[in-house]
């Protein structure tokens, strides 16, 4: 009988040690599986698409243009890896938008807001890094909703304002060659007789 127990017992741990090791296995695929899906998506998207990676309390929007993902990575993590696939892509540039509140959100409201600020500097330094208040942010990202794709990958950050935005651009032609080729575009109608 206490052989039987013993061996039961065995059993049982053993059975465990399985489960742990199969949830960890099943947490690196997860990982995987959302850098695998923002790579590919990030294939599809071009200039006037837009990739969030927001805050816990980021609602799930009703537009089918707009695809929300969840992921057990720190926010922190998730932008540097967003930023690093943007920066590798040669067919896409981003402007960069983070909410203006959120340098006016005071720590003894929100714990963790200082070493946040400080941190996201450190991840998106030498980028260029545009503020903006949060609904203006909203508003223009849900008129290019109207037309074009938005991924947002939500992270369990549970700081307000601290979403950050990666509105896409084509990575090899500029605002300023455009206004130029405009201009040249604009010319040469004029000097046509």
């Amino acid at each position: 009988m206490k052989k039987l127990i013993a061996l039961s017992i065995i059993s049982f741990m053993l059975s465990c040690q399985t489960t742990v090791q199969e949830q960890n296995t099943n947490k690196q695929a997860m990982e995987e599986n959302w850098k695998t899906e923002v790579e590919k998506t990030l294939k599809l998207f071009g200039h006037r698409n837009w990739i969030v990676i927001a805050d816990s309390a980021y609602p799930e929007q009703s537009n089918p243009a707009i695809k929300t993902i969840t992921i057990d990575e720190s926010q922190l993590e998730a932008v540097e890896i967003i930023s690093d696939l943007i920066e590798k892509a040669k067919h896409v540039d981003a402007n960069i938008f983070i909410d203006k509140e959120m340098a006016f959100v005071p720590e003894k409201d929100a714990k963790g807001i200082a070493s946040y600020r400080t941190n996201l500097n450190k991840v998106l330094e030498g980028k260029p890094v545009k503020t903006k208040l949060h609904e203006d942010i909203i508003r223009e990202l849900d008129a290019s909703a109207k037309l074009f794709n938005v991924l947002i990958i939500k992270t369990d950050l549970a700081i307000p304002y601290t979403s950050v935005f990666f509105q896409l651009e084509c990575g090899y032609w500029n605002a300023d060659a455009e206004k130029n080729m405009r201009q040249e575009l604009e010319n040469a109608t004029i000097n046509i007789p």
